[in-house]
């Protein structure tokens, strides 16, 4: 096992990852609060696709963590200024950091 890097049970008869499953909860809660959100800003389209992708990603059983953090990234970035997301948008950054530290190298 890589170093900071835990390793993630295949879903077994069904059942989903815990990491994966929180991942997708704290998207979903984002993509809803973000939907809500009354105000238009520049950057909403960047968070709503990311939000999208991250989404897919997790659908489709684990996520690959430097893809991961790239969308965090550029999310964080879109919406890292909207105080009404911070909660949401914290969530998203602790199930994106249970997936672990990508490698040195990259």
């Amino acid at each position: 096992m890589l170093r900071g890097v835990r390793q993630r049970r295949p879903a077994v008869g069904g059942d989903m990852d815990p990491e994966v499953e929180r991942l997708r909860s704290a998207v979903s809660r984002l993509r809803r609060e973000l939907a809500a959100y009354p105000v238009e800003f520049p950057d909403r389209g960047i968070a709503e696709d990311e939000l999208a992708a991250l989404a897919a990603m997790a659908a489709h059983g684990t996520p690959e963590v430097p893809r991961l953090r790239r969308s965090l990234l550029l999310i964080a970035g879109a919406v890292g200024s909207v105080s009404a997301l911070a909660g949401a948008l914290t969530d998203v950054r602790y199930a994106v950091d249970v997936f672990g530290e990508p490698s040195a190298g990259r």
